[in-house]
This record gives structure tokens, C-alpha cells and sequence, in this order.
């Protein structure tokens, strides 16, 4: 594991050495990937990599630097570049680093990690890998094809410390199964997924759980069909509600906020989604990927409440962009191993609501479950939205057959007030996520 001493040597050093404040980012880590296709091995990639990263203020002049070389030559020349680079930028009179006050880090066990992520084997690995991939051939006779399935690991350390005496360290771990089943019958051909994915591997689902999963959702694609252009209710499965969720939260934005280049901005206080619409923002959780001490700027991790009941009440921001708004930080402050601080999320989630997903969708009359969604259409300036989908058509609350090659639209602004309904089917399967969601009428545009 890095040791905090080692970020803030480097701090002082820099000091020492003409900077009027500093602050160190250090990491390493060990990444294992293992990809198997049709029973076979495909790829394997086994990789460790260790980096530094400064960043100096010269009056309001900043300069940043990095370095995979830790030893004391290479942290010398780590802090003589990022200083020449200091003197030759130009001043920003935002540059600085946090007030010394809001600096701090959360107490105890986060469970950032598991020592169980790093302790299987390759052999292993591989094996359920294999395993995952089986299980998904032998659910059914028409899953013939697969793209593959794979087993992913992370474990590492980081460091951070700044001239304000600051400084902290911590580890995580992570692993991750998936598989691709490809279905087939007659002339129709569909695949999807399902995966899996935890700080530790005791809490991942089976390879079996996962392989039938996936096929289950690659062979209830088989046969689609286009619907009419028409506006109906929506219903998003949670695994693309995030997506959702991430365009909410890229609006909430900091940077997108100052630069009024946000249809939230100026929004405070303000009704922006329905009643039944709470979005959190929560990197005190533990054991999840959002979770973290401090933020990459050494201030404490919080829960911030972002939409309460329909108003806005919160931005995500860093110190820079909270002295750019008048305003304070959140704590969300996320960076690269260097280069300035952006702004990035913690857990980011839709409240659960009520309901049972299956009784939002028997409520449904004639309308679209949405499985999948394809390019990247929405707008965070002016909200416009239109992605293309493929899903379960609804008739009278059931499943009636797929539908693929159609697209959704709206504006997000309508899309936010029109959220009708909220599953409680919460599942945290990566930083971001949401229940199922119900909105009230999109456009679709098909045949």
C-alpha cells in the first residue's frame, strides 16, 4: 500500500523549492482481465502500474506534472516540471486549494476493500470465466453464439497530500463477471448481457445466476419488430435508468453550471422533476464504487441531497467551481493522477420508490419497457433528448412481444416532470444507479 509520507515528501519538497502551495496525488494498483469466447481462452492481461502526480501554485499561476518514476530522482524532477510549467501559465484568480477548514476525511472502515478480489488465482479467474460463459450456452438450445465472457480485477492504493497539512491513504478492490450470449431462431439473431460486479468477490452473483441471466435477456429479444410512431408511457429498466441518471448529474455539474451550459443552471430552489423524484449524491456509503474517505482534493465525502421531492436544492461542486458560484464545496472533487481537479460523483441515485417494477408495468395500458439504449443523444445545455431502443412492447400490463430499431424522445426538463412512477427495485451495480422508472408519455418514432 502507498504510504501518505511519500505524497506529502513531495508536497514539501515542492515547497521548499518555490511553490506557494502544492498537492500530491499517488497511485498504484494491479489490473487482471481474462476473456474466454466459445469455451476458449481469448486474452489475458495481468498488469501493475504505479504514478504520481502534482500539482503547484505560483501565486495564481498553476503548473502540473506527472511521473511513473518514484524514486527521488523522479519525484526531483516531478516537482522541477511542474514548477517551470507554474511560472510560464497565465494567473487564474479562482486557482487555489480548498479553505483549510473543510479539509478532513471520514473515520473507519469504508470497506474499500477485500482482500478476497487479489487472493484468487488466474487459474481461478478463468475458470469462472468459463463457467459464466457455459452457463449462459446451456440454457437454451438457441443461444448458439457468444461474444464472450469475462472476469476483471483491480486492487491497488492511493495517496493524496497538500501543503495545508493534509494528508490520507486508502485502498480498494474490485471484481466483475459478465457474459454476451448471442440467441438465435430462424432468421432473427439478438444478444444481450448480464453481469455482476463488487468490491469483493464474495459478493458477487454465481456464474450460473449470471449465464442464465444473460441468456434469458438475449433470447426475449428474438423475433423484434418495429411499433408506429406514436407518444406513449415509457418504462426504463434500471440498467438503462442510470443512463438518466447520468445526464442528471452531468447538468449538476459544477463546470457546466458556471459556464451556464446547463438547462439546471440558475435552477436552485426551483421545481425541476416531479414530487416523487429525490436524487442523492453519497459517498459515505460503504462498500459501494462511489464510496471514498475525502475526494481527490483531501475534503470529506458526504451525502448531499440533489433533488428533494421534485426542487433542486444542491450542485455537485469542487472548490474551484464553488469559488467560481459564491458557494461552498461538496466534496466532489475527482482528478487523473494529475492536471487540476474536475468534478465527479459519489453514489448517484434515484431514490426507491414504492412500487414493485411488475406493478408499474401492469398499470401500463399500451406503452414501452426499454432494455437497451443506442448513441449518446441528449443535450445537457438545452435538454433536447433522443436516443435510439430496443425493448418489450406493453399491452394491457404484460409483455406483448420485442421491439428494436425505434427511437425515444423528449426534453429532459419534461422528462424529469413526468416521472410517474418509481420502482423499489433499487440495486447499486456501479457508482451510478436508479429503480425502475416510469415516464409519462415520449415520443417514439418507428414505422
Amino acid at each position: 500500500m502507498l504510504d501518505r509520507q511519500q505524497a506529502a515528501d513531495t508536497v514539501r519538497m515542492a515547497m521548499q523549492r518555490g511553490a506557494d502551495a502544492a498537492e500530491c496525488t499517488m497511485r498504484e494498483g494491479e489490473e487482471f482481465e481474462a476473456t474466454v469466447r466459445m469455451r476458449s481462452l481469448e486474452t489475458l492481461k495481468d498488469a501493475g502500474s504505479r504514478a504520481a502526480g502534482l500539482r503547484v501554485l505560483v501565486g495564481r499561476r498553476v503548473g502540473c506534472s506527472y511521473t511513473s518514476d518514484l524514486s527521488s530522482e523522479g519525484i526531483r524532477k516531478l516537482v522541477d516540471s511542474a514548477l517551470e510549467i507554474a511560472h510560464i501559465t497565465s494567473e487564474d484568480p479562482f486557482a487555489g486549494l480548498p479553505d483549510p477548514s473543510d479539509l478532513g476525511m471520514l473515520p473507519g472502515d469504508l470497506e474499500l476493500y477485500s482482500g478476497d478480489a487479489a487472493e484468487i488465482g488466474a487459474e481461478e479467474r478463468i475458470r469462472q470465466a468459463l463457467e459464466t460463459e457455459e452457463a449462459a450456452l446451456a440454457a437454451d438450445p438457441r443461444i448458439s453464439n457468444s461474444e464472450g465472457a469475462s472476469f476483471t480485477a483491480y486492487s491497488g492504493s492511493r495517496a493524496f497530500a497538500n501543503s495545508l497539512g493534509f494528508a490520507g491513504a486508502y485502498r480498494t478492490s474490485s471484481c466483475s463477471l459478465a457474459t454476451y450470449p448471442v440467441a438465435r431462431e430462424g432468421d432473427s439473431m439478438e444478444r444481450d448481457y448480464w453481469y455482476s460486479s463488487a468490491r469483493s468477490h464474495a459478493r458477487l452473483e454465481s456464474p450460473a445466476a449470471i449465464g442464465r441471466r444473460a441468456a434469458e435477456r438475449a433470447l426475449r429479444r428474438l423475433h423484434s419488430r418495429k411499433v408506429a410512431t406514436q407518444k406513449v408511457p415509457v418504462v426504463f429498466d434500471p440498467l438503462v435508468a442510470r443512463s438518466l441518471l447520468g445526464h442528471i448529474c452531468d447538468a449538476v455539474d459544477g463546470n457546466s453550471i458556471y459556464r451556464n451550459a446547463s438547462f439546471l443552471a440558475g435552477k436552485i430552489g426551483q421545481k425541476v422533476a416531479s414530487e416523487n423524484v429525490t436524487v442523492v449524491d453519497d459517498g459515505t456509503l460503504p462498500g459501494l464504487f462511489g464510496t471514498s474517505p475525502y475526494d481527490d482534493e483531501g475534503v470529506p465525502t458526504r451525502r448531499t441531497i440533489v433533488i428533494e421531492r421534485g426542487i433542486l436544492r444542491s450542485y455537485l461542486l469542487n472548490a474551484y467551481t464553488a469559488r467560481k458560484l459564491g458557494l461552498k464545496t461538496t466534496g466532489n472533487a475527482a482528478r487523473g493522477i494529475t492536471g487540476n481537479a474536475g468534478v465527479g460523483q459519489g453514489n448517484f441515485y434515484l431514490e426507491r420508490g414504492q412500487r414493485p417494477p411488475e406493478d408499474i408495468v401492469r398499470g401500463v395500458r399500451s406503452g414501452l419497457y426499454v432494455t437497451t439504449l443506442i448513441g449518446s443523444g441528449a443535450n445537457i445545455v438545452t435538454g433536447d433528448y433522443s436516443r435510439g431502443a430496443a425493448g418489450l412492447w406493453i399491452e394491457n400490463g404484460e409483455f406483448a412481444y420485442p421491439v428494436s430499431e425505434i427511437t425515444i424522445a423528449a426534453n429532459l426538463r419534461e422528462m424529469l416532470l413526468d416521472i410517474e412512477s418509481i420502482g423499489s427495485d433499487l440495486e447499486f451495480r456501479s457508482a451510478t444507479a436508479s429503480p425502475t422508472l416510469m415516464i409519462r408519455e415520449m415520443t417514439i418514432s418507428g414505422k
